[in-house]
């Protein structure tokens, strides 16, 4: 738990910031809390009674202790006694009191401001960093999470680890200072009775250890739970039409019902134990006071202590002022456990090795002159190959064509040329260069991508087409727009351009969301093109006049063109056909339908569907 809560602290620096301030306001705190239970002591015995009170001849220099407190200001009662009478000083000493409540809770108050302007920084932090790390990790890294697990760290860990941040912020600086204060007096008022209470104190911390060891497990449990119910939701919202058309919702509220219970179980159960901390430990307190009221009544009344009634009223109220930040350090070490879990579950994900990375030395590559080169390349998921010896070259300014059966590895080998994945075997190099020794922000830049599926964001039109390009001005946009056969349903949108398209571009049919893919990759003009089934989600008419803007588009640049219909890639300078992730058959059309292969069955069997 230690490193766990250093590494979280870790967050809050620059520590200038926080901690000095904090001790700073804490002290002065302090001193105004207990000073008025100090005080009671020559109160309530020159107001109430004056004839057992010994006046001081003087006050000697100052010292840090309890009689120079007590006299000094039993000796200024006295004289306004005798000066006002005994009325008018216990107005004065209630105003003094009022006061010096006042200001202990605006120290108090501004030790709140204190903290939480560190636990936003401390949110801030931690979320960029959880962001970013996500930001960077590859595409198979997404395929094996749960996205509700992602969520549920971004949002519910994060907060959790907040709150927890405060609270060991509080349990270091603040608690320490207030019960190593505290116990100071109570020492200086009685030794003997303060060391009761001292005793005392481990066996409370033993018992409330044992509880949060539970709760730890607790938590992670929950937390675990979290991030499936937010995974079924989000799939449940993704996938509604599904949901209806098989008349499912009975079958999925069964399944959130199940999780949803489990949750609360756990929860219960974890709220349970982080409750019975606090009763606990104010218990043991109330159990220690009995004794020390008892041994210290057994004392006073058999005249072996100096004590009187009025100084054992004065330290109980201390006593039990030092109760509480017992109370909450307890307390706060059952939600530190909390938060150790959560901030375990984003740790995981921080500290999981980035697949995908850069070379020590980065070479910048600004231009495509020569080739793609795929040497010897095979790939695999985990175990399972899905590519084999792949050897192929494709030259700049060619249209080169991938076809092949459902899970051929088509889409694979258009998602290694990016380093959306790395090889696991061979090379991919471009001009002569492995990839793996370019800077991977200049290879992504010559690649302009259209995926089979169009990926929006919930933003308007204009955002959509110009994403990731810096200074895209309109006119640009609109050229890209009519060049995908965009631009004319676009301007009948509500408010043209600047129109929000709704979360993945809900708002728009298949067909506008996918020419508005091609527009963006129209915009960003690179010099080498992968259309993955760029014209899959695209009605008769809309295909052929896509298909021809990407014909004009894809003249003097190099593509790489994944298609289910092959009508669409005729002309493509050559066909790979791949099967079983090897490349079986390799030509023009006119030549792989010669060879009576794998090609012309494909085509015969279009051929017949159509």
């Amino acid at each position: 738990m230690g490193k766990t809560l250093s590494r979280l602290l870790k967050y809050a620096k620059p520590y200038s910031k926080f901690v000095p301030k904090y001790i700073f306001v804490t002290i002065p705190g302090f001193i105004f809390s207990a000073l008025n239970f100090l005080l009671i002591i020559p109160l309530l015995t020159i107001i109430f009674s004056p004839e057992t009170y010994e006046v001081p001849i003087q006050v000697h220099s100052f010292e840090f202790s309890k009689d120079y407190f007590v006299d000094t200001f039993g000796l200024m009662m006295y004289n306004l006694v005798q000066t006002y009478g005994r009325i008018n000083t216990l107005l004065f000493v209630c105003i003094f009191v009022v006061l010096s409540s006042l200001l202990a809770n605006f120290f108090r108050y501004w030790l709140q401001r204190i903290l939480a302007s560190m636990r936003t920084y401390v949110m801030r932090g931690m979320r960029k960093e959880l962001f970013e790390k996500i930001t960077k990790m590859d595409v198979g890294y997404f395929t094996d999470q749960r996205k509700g697990n992602l969520l549920s760290c971004m949002s519910n860990d994060i907060t959790e680890v907040q709150n927890t941040i405060v609270t060991s912020f509080q349990v270091i600086f603040k608690d320490p200072i207030y019960i190593a204060g505290y116990l100071t007096v109570l020492f200086l008022m009685s030794y003997q009775l303060t060391l009761i209470t001292v005793v005392a104190l481990p066996l409370s911390g033993l018992l409330i250890s044992r509880i949060a060891k539970r709760l730890k497990r607790s938590a992670a449990e929950a937390q675990r739970l979290q991030g499936e119910i937010l995974s079924t939701m989000e799939e449940s919202v993704s996938g509604i039409r599904i949901i209806k058309a098989f008349n499912a919702q009975k079958h999925q509220n069964k399944l959130f019902d199940k999780l949803n219970e489990r949750h609360r179980q756990i929860t219960k159960k974890m709220f349970y134990r982080q409750e019975l901390a606090s009763p606990m430990s104010e218990f043991l307190g109330v159990t220690v006071a009995a004794i020390v009221l008892m041994v210290g009544g057994i004392f006073i009344l058999n005249g072996q202590f100096e004590f009187g009634i009025e100084a054992l009223i004065a330290y109980f109220g201390l006593y039990y002022s030092v109760l509480n930040p017992i109370k909450e350090v307890s307390k706060a070490y059952s939600n530190i456990q909390r938060g150790t879990a959560a901030a375990e579950r984003i740790f995981q994900i921080i500290d999981t090795n980035v697949i995908i990375k850069k070379s020590n030395n980065p070479k910048p590559i600004k231009e495509f002159n020569r080739e793609i080169h795929f040497n010897n390349v095979s790939f695999k998921y985990e175990s399972e190959p899905v590519l084999t010896n792949i050897n192929l070259i494709i030259p700049k300014g060619k249209m080169y064509a991938l076809v092949g059966h459902s899970g051929a590895g088509k889409s694979t080998v258009a998602d290694l040329i990016p380093r959306f994945y790395d090889v696991t075997s061979g090379e991919i190099l471009i001009d002569g260069t492995n990839i793996k020794d370019l800077e991977p922000k200049d290879v992504i830049s010559l690649m302009g991508i259209v995926t089979q599926e169009s990926i929006l964001f919930n933003d308007t039109v204009i955002n959509n087409i110009a994403y990731g390009i810096e200074n895209a001005c309109e006119q640009d946009v609109v050229e890209a727009a009519k060049i995908a056969n965009a631009h004319e349903f676009i301007v009948n949108l509500e408010h043209g351009y600047y129109t929000n398209i709704g979360e993945r571009g809900g708002k728009l049919s298949g067909g506008q969301r996918q020419r508005i893919a091609i527009a963006r990759a129209v915009l960003k003009n690179p010099p080498i093109l992968i259309l993955d089934e760029a014209t899959s989600a695209l009605d008769t008419e809309s295909e052929r006049l896509v298909q021809d803007a990407l014909t004009n588009l894809m003249r003097n640049r190099t593509s790489i063109v994944i298609a289910h219909r092959l009508s669409t890639i005729r002309n493509a300078d050559q066909i790979i056909v791949l099967d079983a992730g090897k490349v079986a058959e390799q030509g023009t059309h006119s030549e792989l339908t010669a060879k009576n292969g794998i090609y012309k069955h494909l085509c015969d069997l279009q051929l017949l569907n159509n």
